[in-house]
């Protein structure tokens, strides 16, 4: 339950409203040409729409798994970046990519037009005539292997991508889904390295010759916004798993029921997940996703301007102006998550989750720049009753 930052050129857009449907639908509500409706190789099925927002770039919604042989079951009521923030190590400058300058602009030439180069094995999906989102399968290599089922299945997933040009960086916003139920939401970091160079190798690496020009290092700090409705039902609930006891033989669970909007850190051996206490499996076993959020490096900047980035987890009663992770403009609204957390009760939540990466240059960053990848995944706990892979 923290504080926040305020300043931003972005202009608040509603999106749309979080109604709760009864129970998962056999398919989203939006019409056939914002759709996205995929089944895997191994008969897995991937339902959603699609839309791009001027800040956030593209926005999925109305997400429903269907595992193969069983029934779809509603997931996510919708999904998006919530700000992409880029620090430099020498304290100058700091960039708010998504609220400042935005992901989804093609006015402005930040939403980038795609090519078939770009998305080969796929479809391209176009957004005023301009196509801007690749949607194709891609191998999964080793989904499972087994001695029983005698055999090594390779699976695929469901890829959906768009590309934003943002200053030096193209960030490539991809979202995997896969055909055992995962979803990993990633960005991309490539195109050129920052100009930014300073004769000091206390905030800097060498990438000229000798080590007498120095590229700055800096941060690419992304939130990300999801807005869980397990298994179409509003009444959700999030549960924080603990294992302590390192150190000793025996371990134990802790269970801790997150029943207010709270601010939550990454931890050793932790978890979150969001549950549907009405919904079950054929085992009696409630509906959950678990959302994995190991790989951060844990950025936290000054108190004063970036309190939003002193937490790794946020989770939120839903509020329709509440869309941006920092430099939220709607009226009447917090203008940061560390705002939002007000202590109201969580009966649909949304989770903030945020993952950082120090960006050290080296020379091999130099054009153009190979692409480093951040982000998490959110798993299927207890969706099915026994593993829908083969």
């Amino acid at each position: 339950m923290l504080i926040a930052v305020v300043g931003s050129l972005a202009l608040w857009v509603p999106g749309p409203a979080s109604a709760a449907p009864a129970r998962a639908s056999a398919a989203p509500s939006c019409p056939a040409a914002e759709r996205i409706d995929t089944t895997l190789k191994n008969g897995a099925r991937w339902q959603m729409c699609w839309d791009i927002d001027r800040n956030t770039g593209a926005v999925l919604s109305d997400v429903i798994y269907t595992p193969n042989r069983s029934t779809p079951t509603r997931v996510l009521k919708s999904a998006s970046l919530a700000e992409v923030h880029v620090p430099y190590d020498s304290g100058q400058p700091r960039f708010y990519d998504v609220s400042a300058i935005g992901f989804g602009d093609l006015e402005q030439g930040t939403l980038t037009r795609l090519g078939a180069e770009d998305c080969p094995d796929g479809r391209l999906r176009d957004f005023r005539d301009t196509p801007v989102l690749c949607v194709e399968e891609q191998p999964r290599p080793f989904a499972y292997k087994s001695a029983v089922e005698k055999g090594v299945l390779h699976g695929t997933d469901l890829v959906v991508f768009s590309v934003s040009e943002i200053g030096w960086y193209d960030y490539i916003t991809e979202w995997r889904f896969s055909d055992d139920g995962s979803i990993t939401p990633r960005s991309g970091a490539t195109g050129s390295l920052s100009p930014f160079q300073f004769s000091d190798a206390g905030s800097g690496w060498p990438t000229g010759v000798g080590s007498t020009r120095f590229s700055e290092n800096h941060s690419h700090n992304i939130f990300w916004r999801l807005d869980f409705d397990v298994d179409g039902e509003s009444k959700n609930t999030v549960e924080q798993y603990d294992y302590p006891g390192s150190g000793t033989a025996a371990r134990t669970t802790k269970r801790t029921v997150l029943s207010h909007e709270t601010a939550a850190d990454l931890a050793p051996a932790r978890f979150w997940r969001v549950v549907n206490p009405t919904a079950e499996n054929t085992d009696g076993h409630v509906k959950s996703w678990e959302i994995d959020n190991h790989h951060s490096d844990q950025y936290r900047g000054p108190h004063e301007t970036e309190e939003f980035t002193h937490h790794d987890m946020y989770f939120t009663q839903y509020r329709e102006c509440e869309r941006l992770a920092y430099g939220n403009t709607a009226p009447d609204c917090a203008t940061s998550v560390d705002k939002y957390t007000g202590g109201e009760r969580l009966t649909d939540p949304v989770a903030w989750v945020s993952v950082d990466f120090h960006h050290v240059p080296r020379d091999e960053d130099q054009d153009p720049m190979p692409t480093h990848w951040q982000g998490f995944t959110i798993v299927p706990r207890d969706v099915t009753a026994t593993s829908r892979l083969p």
